[in-house]
């Protein structure tokens, strides 16, 4: 992985590069944007076979879905806290896919030069029902987690 240009500052990995990356990586973390919410009721990567624990900041707040403008902030403390470099893997994910990419782009013009949306999410897709959670993303491709 390591660092990206400048031109594409963050890039689109599927969760299994992520898995990989995340283990062959001792300092790559693994953030999560999602809400208090959907970590409680839906579940949260378990880096515990990693020696790791997912790093869990909020991109947007529930129930009003603002995006908080402390964001970076807040993770970059969290980051610093965990000894995380510039130049380390960021793994990020939410639900599909999309707040992710919303939070490393920002976290990337925030100085952080190795940024990497986790483009499957941790449901995936919607499927033929309108159903997450069954094709593609972290839980549908049995990588562990966790549920309160």
């Amino acid at each position: 992985m390591g660092a990206q240009s400048d031109e594409n500052p963050v890039d689109e990995v599927d969760v299994a590069t992520a898995w990989n990356g995340l283990k062959a990586t001792p300092r790559s973390q693994l953030v999560d944007v999602r809400t208090r919410a959907e970590w409680t009721y839906v579940g949260i990567p378990d880096l515990v076979p990693l020696g790791k624990r997912t790093v869990l900041v909020e991109w947007q707040t529930f129930p009003d879905q603002s995006v908080d403008p402390r964001f970076a902030e807040r993770l970059a403390n969290e980051l610093t806290a965990l000894g995380v470099q510039l130049d380390d893997d960021l793994f990020f994910i939410c639900r599909s896919g999309s707040r992710s990419l919303a939070a490393a782009k920002a976290m990337a013009a925030a100085g952080y030069r190795a940024c990497h949306n986790v483009s499957e999410g941790f449901e995936g897709p919607l499927d033929d029902a309108r159903h997450r959670g069954a094709q593609l993303g972290w839980k549908a491709i049995g990588l562990p987690w966790q549920q309160s």
